[in-house]
């Protein structure tokens, strides 16, 4: 049982959820009631979603908590899954993927600790919407995919959602984006079986790893580099997809 604590950003928080559903409520003029009502509609969602399944959930961080309450969840969901868009669950994508549920993305950016202009990377784009909340909570986004489909269809959502400035590329994650690290905070958002090394390396000092880890069985884990090494937290049980490509192929 998760029981509510609110916080002393909660109300600027919400407030900036207000404005953002007033925001969303722009319609083109040819059919300015209808629009308004579906925009309304998501807004209302949205809030309902920080406020129930992700602050209820004791995540504290106001950037993570505003940016979930801003990126409109539904647009990165094929169009038969809209209706769920803003329930607290896993969805699936194309190219036999999924969407993870809100709490989970919060909670991961919420681990990562995200500074507005920091540099993020992100191993696993899947439909963008990680990138999106990355991108909200004021991060520089780098984004790698390995199934072209999902590369493609998620370049077009970052885009719709306002956030195409996220620098996305198709490839295998497994080696990360060597000409752009070193990165304040690597979020992996498909399940290794270990740790990718070349990963941990590009890292700053101080930087965070967040990864789900494991085969079957996955915890949830923050890697930590410092001036000596890296230390290691497991947060919490949790259930991805694989990763695919070079770590299956290791021994």
């Amino acid at each position: 049982m998760f029981i509510m604590r609110w916080t002393r950003a909660w109300p600027a928080v919400m407030a900036s959820l207000s404005a953002g559903a007033c925001a969303d409520q722009a319609p083109a003029a040819a059919s300015a009631q209808q629009h308004a009502v579906v925009a309304d509609e998501h807004a209302s969602s949205r809030a309902r979603m920080v406020r129930e399944q992700i602050a209820a959930r004791q995540i504290r961080d106001p950037r993570v908590l505003e940016a979930m309450g801003r990126v409109p969840r539904h647009l990165f969901v094929p169009a038969s899954r809209v209706p769920y868009a803003y329930e607290d669950r896993p969805l699936a994508i194309e190219g036999g993927q999924t969407i993870s549920q809100p709490y989970i993305v919060a909670l991961m950016s919420e681990l990562a600790e995200i500074k507005k202009g920091d540099r993020v990377l992100e191993v696993g784009t899947g439909s963008g919407y990680q990138a999106a909340v990355l991108s909200a909570m004021g991060a520089e986004v780098y984004s790698i995919e390995i199934v072209k489909e999902l590369a493609d269809k998620a370049k077009q959502r970052l885009k719709d959602a306002g956030h195409g400035a996220v620098k996305l590329r198709h490839g295998d994650g497994y080696v990360g984006w060597p000409e752009a690290a070193p990165f304040d905070a690597i979020l992996i958002t498909a399940a290794p079986p270990r740790v990718p090394a070349p990963l941990k390396e590009q890292l700053v000092v101080g930087g965070r790893l967040v990864l789900p880890l494991g085969e079957g069985s996955q915890d949830l884990i923050v890697i930590r580099r410092t001036s000596t090494g890296f230390e290691r937290t497991s947060v919490l049980p949790v259930r991805f997809v694989p990763m695919t490509g070079r770590i299956q192929a290791e021994p």
